[in-house]
Formats: C-alpha cells, sequence, structure tokens
C-alpha cells in the first residue's frame, strides 16, 4: 500500500503537541492535497516539497497525493512539516525505505533545491522528543537548540543527506553546543557607580528575596545604570531553568547564546501590551515571558500607557500569562523580577530651583501609575543627585567606590543559600500561610508595624511585603529572627507611599 506514516510536532504556546503526517499516494488525476487544518504557510509546502525533491534527484510522484496533519483539529503553522512531507512522499513512493522511520522526527523547511533552512520551536520539541525516546533530525542552524536539550539529534544540510542517512549509507553528524560567548554583563560592575550606597543596599536587598523595586530619582542619577549592574549579583540559571527560559526564546524564533545568565529586558516605553504581556493573532511570547527566570527592566515608567501597566498585575502574581483567542488558549510562564524607574515629577525634580512643575502637575504625573499596579512594588527608594563636589573629588580618585559586584555577589549567595534551606524558594514567592510561618514577630513589633501601617494607610499586600523584605534583610545578616531593626529598614523603602502622601 502506497502509504508513509512519520511523526512532527506542531507549536501550542511552549508545548509542542504531536502531529502525524500521513502520506498516501492514490489513483486518479495528479494532485497535491494537503489537509488537517494547515495554516497558509504550511499549504504552500506543496511548492517546496516539489521542487526540492525534483532538484534531489528523486523523482516526484504522477499520482494523487493526499497529506494528511492529524490530529485534524490542531492548527499548523510555519515550514516545520517541509522535510517530514518529503520523507513521505519518497516512501510512499518506494523510492527510499526506513523501516525506523517512526523512530525519527524530522524538523526542516525545505528551499527549492533541497536544502534545510531553520524552523521556530526546536527546543520544546527536541524535549517531547527526548521524552518519547525518539531521534531529531534537524538543520544546522537548530543544531545547538537541539543539542542544549539533551536529546539524540543529528544535523543535515540537504534532503539527500537526510535520505541516505535514513537508508543507512550516510553518518550524519550529531548535534552539538556551540561555544557559549561571554555573558552579556560581565563587563559591568558596581563599583563604575559613583556614590548611591542606599541604592547599592537596595538592589542588594531585591537581589536576595527577588523582591520587585521601583528607583525613584532627577535624571542622571544613575537608576538605569544600577539597574543594568543589578544582573551581576544574580546567580546562573539552573539547568532547568535555563531550558525553560531558551525554549520561550525559541518559540520565538530567537537564541539564547549565553543561555545559564539570567535574562534582562528593557522595552521602550513605548511598547503596547501585546509586545509586553504577548499575544496577537498566532500568540507569541511578550516581554514578561522573554525574561522568565531574568529581569524585566522598565525605563521611565511613567510614560508607558496606564492600561499597558496594568495588565502586568496578573503576571506578576501568577507567574504566567494565559492568552486566550477563539481558535485556542495558550498560557506562556512569565516567573520574571521586575525592576523600574521614574522620576518624580514631569521636569524631574520636586525641589530646588530646577523645579519647574506645579504640585497639581506633579500629582497628575504620579496618577499615570495605578494604585494596584504600585502596591506590587515591595521596595521604593529615592535615588538623589549626588553631594556637591563629588564629581570633582572623583576626578583626583576619592569617593570611588571599592566593593565590587562581585563581594555583593557573595553576601546574596550565602543568603539565598538560607532561604532554600529553610523553605526551599525565595522570600518573594512565600505565600501567606508561610509568611505566618516563616516570618514570625514578637507581639510588640507585630504592633509596631500594624501602627506603621496603618498610619502610612498600606494595604495587606503591603503587611505581608514588609515581612518578605524584613525576612530577606535578616537573612543578608544571618540572623534567625526578624527584628524591629530588619522592619524600620524595611519600611524605610516605601519612597513611593511617602512622595504620594506629601501632596495629601
Amino acid at each position: 500500500m502506497a502509504l508513509a506514516r512519520l511523526v512532527c510536532r506542531s507549536i501550542s504556546g511552549v508545548d509542542a503537541p504531536e502531529v502525524e503526517v500521513e502520506v498516501h499516494l492514490g489513483t486518479g488525476l495528479p494532485g497535491f492535497s494537503l489537509v488537517g487544518l494547515p495554516e497558509t504557510s504550511v499549504k504552500e509546502a506543496k511548492d517546496r516539497v516539489r521542487s526540492a525533491i525534483l532538484n534531489s534527484n528523486f523523482k516526484f510522484p504522477s499520482k494523487r497525493i493526499t497529506v494528511n496533519l492529524a490530529p485534524a483539529n490542531l492548527p499548523k503553522e510555519g515550514g516545520r512539516f517541509d522535510l517530514a512531507i518529503a520523507i513521505g512522499i519518497l516512501l510512499a513512493s518506494d523510492q527510499i525505505k526506513c523501516p525506523e522511520i517512526l523512530n525519527f522526527e524530522c524538523y526542516g523547511e525545505l528551499s527549492l533545491s533541497g536544502e534545510l533552512r531553520s524552523v521556530d520551536g526546536i527546543i520544546p520539541c527536541a524535549l517531547a522528543a527526548k521524552q518519547q525516546k525518539r531521534q531529531v533530525i534537524v538543520c544546522t542552524d537548530n543544531e545547538h537548540e537541539c543539542a542544549l536539550t539533551g536529546a539524540q539529534g543529528f544535523v543535515a544540510k540537504h534532503l539527500i543527506d537526510v535520505c541516505a542517512f535514513l537508508q543507512q549509507q550516510l553518518t550524519l553528524p550529531s548535534a552539538e553546543q556551540s561555544e557559549a560567548p561571554p555573558a552579556k554583563h560581565s563587563h559591568l560592575d558596581f563599583s563604575d557607580v559613583l556614590g548611591q550606597e542606599q541604592a547599592k543596599r537596595v538592589l542588594e536587598v531585591a537581589a536576595v528575596g527577588s523582591h520587585n523595586l521601583l528607583l525613584i530619582g532627577p535624571p542622571g542619577t544613575g537608576k538605569s545604570m544600577l539597574a543594568e549592574r543589578f544582573m551581576t549579583l544574580l546567580p546562573n540559571l539552573k539547568e532547568q531553568q535555563a531550558l525553560q527560559t531558551a525554549a520561550v526564546y525559541s518559540v520565538c524564533g530567537k537564541q539564547r547564546d549565553d543561555w545559564f545568565s539570567p535574562p534582562y529586558r528593557a522595552p521602550h516605553h513605548s511598547a503596547s501590551a501585546v509586545a509586553l504581556v504577548g499575544g496577537g493573532g498566532k500568540p507569541k511570547p511578550g516581554e514578561i515571558s522573554l525574561s522568565h527566570h531574568g529581569v524585566l527592566f522598565l525605563d521611565e515608567l511613567p510614560e508607558f500607557p496606564r492600561q499597558v501597566l496594568d495588565s502586568l498585575r496578573q503576571p506578576m502574581e501568577n507567574h504566567n500569562v494565559t492568552i486566550s483567542r477563539a481558535a485556542n488558549q495558550v498560557t506562556f510562564p512569565a516567573h520574571f523580577q521586575l525592576i523600574a524607574a521614574m522620576n518624580p515629577s514631569p521636569c524631574g525634580h520636586i525641589s530646588g530651583q530646577l523645579r519647574r512643575s506645579t504640585p497639581d502637575q506633579i500629582l497628575r504625573y504620579l496618577n499615570r501609575l495605578s494604585g494596584p499596579f504600585l502596591d506590587r512594588f515591595a521596595l521604593a527608594i529615592m535615588v538623589p543627585l549626588l553631594p556637591k563636589g563629588m564629581l570633582a573629588e572623583s576626578q583626583q580618585g576619592k569617593h570611588n567606590s571599592t566593593e565590587k559586584s562581585a563581594d555583593i555577589k557573595a553576601r546574596v549567595l550565602v543568603a539565598r543559600n538560607i532561604q532554600l534551606q529553610r523553605q526551599g524558594k525565595l522570600n518573594h514567592y512565600l505565600s501567606s500561610q508561610e509568611v505566618n510561618v516563616y516570618c514570625v514577630l514578637t507581639t510588640e513589633d507585630a504592633l509596631f508595624l500594624e501602627q506603621a501601617i496603618e498610619k502610612m494607610g498600606l494595604s495587606i499586600r503591603a503587611w505581608h511585603s514588609l515581612l518578605k523584605v524584613a525576612r530577606s534583610i535578616a537573612d543578608l545578616q544571618q540572623q534567625a529572627d526578624i527584628t524591629k531593626g530588619h522592619l524600620c529598614e524595611a519600611l524605610n523603602y516605601r519612597a513611593m507611599d511617602r512622595l504620594l502622601s506629601s501632596f495629601n
């Protein structure tokens, strides 16, 4: 019977559901039918496959060719099925033979000459193939991604090479990882930042507990410099975390060269809600998913549209984002730490001779940020202008910071290990029940914190945030119990609440 069956995979979010490619050669007028809910890019495969087969010194069957991509209710898109369809036609027409074809998964878009081109989403596909104990055939450009998963992969450049390999006439090279380049932020260091010792301290606390942080200050005080150097305090990703992050990038057709380094994303304030959260007619990950297990930095925070920022509230709590469309529903991971920077007023200053904004203008500017969104920031500090004379003295070698990122990172790693040994997660991710277990206060300290919360007009979420921050400060000092001093320091990192209350 002129029938061939192969296994391939589609992409749905960061998952790779299995697709069975069935090719049947029947009698009747010559034709090529492609069924199974294919998108336009998949329908065009019949023209690419025909030319690739002919230019690879094979015969294109003059029969009624029917290609079914099952299941029929799963949308298929892209050129990822080209190679599997071509191999299926050659198998069904007895031009090649491979009894063990179901032990392989083939991925690649075909050029008209038969050369293989890269496709998106190889990492989810290779991971799924590895679970099913199948071997993967990919093109050269997808070699690195395939090798990252640990799946048994083979690399081919042309359709002829794949056919020869399946017939055991040629040995294809195994997929190998390319040499990793230096980390993107390896040349940055906290010693580059002049002064701002309090800002460095709060960044250290944020790195310990993975707390969201808001930096407020006039232009040129180093907010963006500090945020970019924050990455030098974070440990490398574990292999599973790196693989999850790389899978998100793979779905977008991107590669992470320094894949053990936490991702750092800094979108422009003109980004739309779809660009930030994800979506589209064929849902793709947004910036929050591309910063999975890393940092999302939003500079000039009030310049973002308010509805765009409010769309981050749910992913910040749930650590994933679900995008619903009429045809399907996909979920992308969004386990990110948010760091934001902003000026305290439209002119950048709220006091002194440089202030050009009235209190009403400043309040309207600050009201661009909703209260529930600001409530998601556990830490917020003012980053002031440098004291007079510090810039001049820095030219003479004075006031240079001696503490480097490596010194701060060492303390961060110790504090993180304390948290992981005690509770198995970082402090920011503690649930309300876990806060009651691991963030215990004395009766006196609990009353003190409750009075402070009431006086500052903070929410119950702020109560839990303050306890988590105080827990991180205690861990940084390697103390088992939270003291009043830790609570006072945590309360000191509520600059936005104080700024808003000053206008009431």
